[in-house]
């Protein structure tokens, strides 16, 4: 076995690794077809319901395209770019690295834009409170008191309180409105803020008394959440620094022995060693940030 592996030599073995993989691929392609289809529609639903909540239109077939291109795209043409200039190995290893990332990473950073704009509406929930409880003590009703919110106020809360008002205007009625709105950003401050807002308008109550106590602990909890991040952030930066420390090294070592490096990518132990370790990084990443998360 040994002596037939060398007489192959390890082009011959990559290239019989890929004869392995099409005959593998054209049997069941029918199944993996369906995987495929199944995994790229459930992310491009995902996504599509997230860009719904950001206010962005976008036709449901070029996320279909965005998503191919950001995985079987790049990641072909990266293994067909390194395979022509006869570097195999790293070119599987990277095609297929990249070809994960890409198809991956959308749904984090469409989830990073959604909660900046969450973040962005908590903090401006002081000031929206602070007009509608001015609004209802000058004689205005509810619903007027945020078309003034919605007239005054800068997005996010700006196009949030308009949605409410045009349901509202269509004949949805203004308590399942704001159950809408703490659908849409379900924090506990807006949860809080609904609640409230619904049940005063059932029992009876001050409702311009009921946003100044909401609009305190909001400040307060504010106060307590800078606090918290200001403690958190150190071990943000140790986990960033760990985590980066690998390539870091991989890089210096890249510059001063380009040699020593390329072997890693021209040999399959050095391939699973990179694989191997790439994975305990990524794990190790994200327990240090699971230990320095705070849940308030």
């Amino acid at each position: 076995m040994s002596v037939f592996l060398q007489l192959l030599g390890f082009k011959g073995m990559v290239a019989l690794v890929g004869i392995m993989i099409f005959a593998f691929c054209y049997k069941y392609s029918v199944h993996i077809f369906d995987f495929i289809e199944r995994q790229t529609l459930g992310t491009r639903t995902y996504i599509l319901e997230k860009l719904e909540l950001l206010f962005i239109d976008i036709a449901p077939e070029r996320i279909t395209y965005i998503l191919l291109f950001l995985s079987v795209g790049i990641g072909g043409f990266t293994f067909l770019v390194l395979g022509a200039l006869s570097k195999w190995g790293l070119g599987l290893f990277l095609g297929i690295l990249l070809s994960f990332i890409g198809f991956k990473i959308p749904k984090p950073f469409v989830d990073y834009l959604v909660s900046r704009r969450v973040k962005l509406y908590q903090s401006q929930m002081v000031d929206a409170l602070t007009l509608l409880s001015n609004g209802i003590r000058a004689g205005l009703s509810l619903p007027q008191s945020v078309g003034m919110v919605v007239d005054e106020m800068p997005e996010p809360i700006s196009q949030e309180y308009n949605v409410i008002l045009q349901q509202n205007k269509i004949g949805v009625p203004l308590e399942e409105c704001f159950d809408n709105l703490a659908k849409r950003i379900p924090t506990e401050d807006n949860e809080m803020f609904v609640s409230s807002i619904n049940i005063l308008r059932e029992s009876g109550g001050n409702l311009a008394e009921v946003f100044d106590t909401i609009v305190n602990v909001i400040r307060e909890r504010v106060r307590l959440q800078q606090k918290v991040d200001t403690y958190t952030a150190q071990g943000m930066f140790q986990g960033m620094t760990i985590a980066a420390m690998p390539f870091a090294i991989g890089g210096i070592y890249a510059a001063s022995d380009p040699q020593s490096m390329i072997r890693m990518f021209d040999s399959f132990l050095g391939i699973a060693i990179m694989i191997g370790a790439l994975i305990l990084d990524a794990v190790g990443f994200i327990i240090i940030l699971k230990i320095v998360k705070i849940k308030m």
